[in-house]
């Protein structure tokens, strides 16, 4: 009875020598950066077992290398609380080898970055900090530029800015409102969505429609259909356009 007893001590302590702190290197979710874990191992189920000390030893640091890796590569290791969380609760999990009978086990995890690779994130967040710098002002020139020459009076000043422009041979008006009317319809990336582009097509539908007793219906109709369907502000402004195109009888009057 007390060799057995001090045969399952010594097969409990065997197997915690070779599950605590072993250390596993983990990639992140940036190609070359990756962390650094120590892993402590519990094993829950007592003695005796089907396979020696050495083979669940091994058996069981081959899964929780590989539970690990399958966590840490959606991990951003710019976020390294974030990281610890998703691998430690990952890890945390119990486990099972396939043994008869089976093993039941559970770890812990510290997951850290090696200096190598805390510079490396920092080198990737100012070129991303960077990067998004430039993005900004080039989107913004954009937007300048494309709304400036969407008209044509400007895009006939930028014509004349030209070096060698022949003053003698300016560009005729359907050029220049061919020009203008491409940068007109660019829209920012942030206006390219179904609501700015429903916004579009009530704009050109309404632009159709010349007249002002015309456009006077349809702002009557708009109203009417806000108030129907349970909008009673919206309706108000939209009454509130027929101010705008409501003709003056004055000019006919006798």
């Amino acid at each position: 009875m007390a060799s057995t007893r001090w045969s399952r001590r010594r097969t409990r302590r065997t197997l915690r020598r070779g599950l605590t702190r072993f250390e596993v290197r983990l990639k992140s979710a940036c190609p070359g950066i990756g962390f650094t874990a120590w892993i402590t191992a519990t094993v829950t189920s007592e003695p005796p077992y089907a396979d020696t000390e050495e083979e669940i030893v091994h058996a069981i640091r081959i899964a929780l290398r590989q539970a690990a890796a399958d966590a840490s590569q959606t991990c951003d290791p710019a976020d390294l609380p974030s990281a610890r969380d998703v691998c430690g609760q990952h890890l945390r999990r119990p486990r099972t080898l396939p043994t008869d009978p089976p093993v039941n086990f559970r770890a812990d995890l510290t997951l850290d970055l090696l200096p190598d690779d805390r510079a490396a994130v920092g080198a990737l967040l100012a070129a991303q900090r960077q990067q998004a710098v430039n993005d900004i002002l080039r989107r913004q020139k954009t937007e300048a530029l494309a709304s400036e020459l969407a008209e044509p009076a400007a895009v006939l000043v930028r014509w004349i800015e030209q070096e060698q422009a022949a003053w003698t041979k300016p560009p005729n008006d359907d050029a220049v409102k061919t020009v203008a009317s491409a940068f007109a319809a660019y829209r920012p990336e942030r206006e390219r969505t179904i609501d700015h582009e429903a916004l579009e097509v009530l704009r050109e539908f309404l632009s159709s429609f010349p007249d002002p007793a015309q456009k006077r219906m349809l702002y009557t109709l708009m109203a009417a259909g806000m108030a129907g369907a349970q909008r009673p502000q919206h309706a108000a402004k939209a009454q509130g356009l027929l101010n705008g195109h409501t003709p003056t009888d004055s000019a006919g009057a006798p």
